[in-house]
């Protein structure tokens, strides 16, 4: 999948690669992994497995239809001025690992110092949301929602930073219990004004 942090429409997706597998494919897939695991696809427990994969797949990855540049499109210019940091914080979300598929789940802080105009707060949550329902690494995830910001909203600054639990290495591998990774992207005033972004960091702890 190509790293540009600009949202791929539909038919982009479809070709980078071979045409998306239908619903039927799709079941056989997770029978054949079921299989795989030495255990019976056919037998009472996992005969609806598949259908229940997919359909669960089909949530778990349901930000690769959706846009997340036009989310934030709708703005306000009636702010009488305000020019000081929005905060939007401890938003949670639950992603997967594009090395394992495992699960990741976090919280992410958003930042930004408007230049004339706000948006809904609720469109900077849904923007963390659409990103984090595709296969990601934090580091990419963290740059896609602060680029995604800059880039729409051209505010004075951004700030992101997301701290989350990687399944990939909670549950397999190292197994290390309790863990977290804290990932940044700062931009604009808040890169070049420490006391700025001091400011934003006190908020995330």
């Amino acid at each position: 999948m190509a790293s540009n942090v600009r949202a791929l429409d539909r038919a982009e997706i479809l070709r980078i690669g071979d045409e998306k597998p239908d619903r039927a494919e799709t079941e056989a897939a997770f029978r054949t992994i079921l299989r795989w695991t030495g255990d019976d696809p056919g037998r009472e427990g996992l005969i609806e497995t598949p259908a229940r994969a997919a359909r669960a797949f089909e949530e778990f990855f349901s930000g690769y239809a959706q846009n997340p540049a036009e989310i934030l499109k709708k703005t306000f210019e009636e702010v009488e001025g305000y020019d000081e940091m929005i905060v939007l914080r401890g938003v949670r979300f639950n992603s997967h690992c594009e090395h394992h598929i495992a699960p990741i789940s976090g919280k992410a802080w958003i930042a930004y110092v408007p230049s004339g105009r706000v948006v809904g707060i609720s469109k900077l949550a849904r923007v963390v949301e659409v990103y984090a329902k595709r296969l990601q690494t934090q580091e990419k995830l963290t740059a896609q929602i602060a680029n995604t910001i800059d880039e729409v909203l051209k505010p004075r600054g951004v700030g992101v930073v997301i701290k989350a639990s990687h399944h990939c290495m909670i549950t397999r591998g190292v197994q290390k219990q309790g863990t977290d990774l804290r990932t940044s992207r700062i931009r604009g005033c808040f890169r070049s004004d420490p006391l700025l972004r001091q400011e934003f960091v006190r908020q995330t702890d």
